[in-house]
């Protein structure tokens, strides 16, 4: 891989919105003022979509006040924080600049009929997450559960040691104390 697409790859977002031009979305954008930073919400109709990669950006209409507003964003951005699909447009193009000439209901795309309003992403990058040593192990006594664990934290180069019956039981009790506080953990991150 050359050097200037690894350092793109990692500026790019783990996923993506999927978008479709003639959508109506709602952009979640981060904005900074003075040492404030708060969160604009900006919806439109997407206009048109272009660019690849990092530089990937789409185009979002609105009419304020009798005024067309088209703001372009960055898809990878990491001011975007999220965007919504608000309606399902019907378009046949793939850039809608004949809406700039229109006002009022005319400037709006139709909706698909019986469209589903899902907010998909598309994943790039795969997220590594490690399982807990503890989670692997299903309904075995406590003895096997304590020898698989000796066996998994032992370095490979270090012989495996003997173990009594009461350092085993001792070690049981702790895996399931471990066990027990991961799983509490994760229902909270939940």
């Amino acid at each position: 891989m050359d050097i200037i697409k690894s350092i793109e790859h990692e500026q790019l977002k783990n996923s993506i919105p999927d978008l479709k031009v003639g959508n109506t979305v709602r952009v979640h954008v981060k904005i900074k003022e003075g040492n404030k930073e708060r969160i604009q919400v900006f919806e439109g109709i997407i206009i048109k979509k272009q660019g690849g990669g990092v530089n990937a950006t789409f185009t979002v209409r609105k009419i304020s006040y009798g005024v067309g507003v088209e703001k372009t964003f960055l898809i990878h951005s990491p001011l975007v924080e999220k965007v919504e699909v608000v309606r399902v447009g019907k378009a046949r193009r793939a850039k809608l600049y004949y809406l700039r000439e229109r006002t009022g209901k005319a400037s709006k795309t139709k909706e698909m009929v019986g469209a589903r309003i899902e907010n998909k992403e598309i994943k790039l990058k795969e997220e590594l997450v490690e399982e807990p040593v503890a989670e692997e192990v299903t309904e075995k006594t406590a003895e096997e559960k304590t020898v698989e664990v000796v066996n998994k934290e032992v370095a490979p180069t270090e012989p495996v040691k003997e173990v009594s019956k009461e350092e085993t039981e001792k070690t049981a009790e702790v895996v399931e104390k471990e066990a027990k506080t991961t799983k509490k953990s994760e229902k909270k991150a939940e």
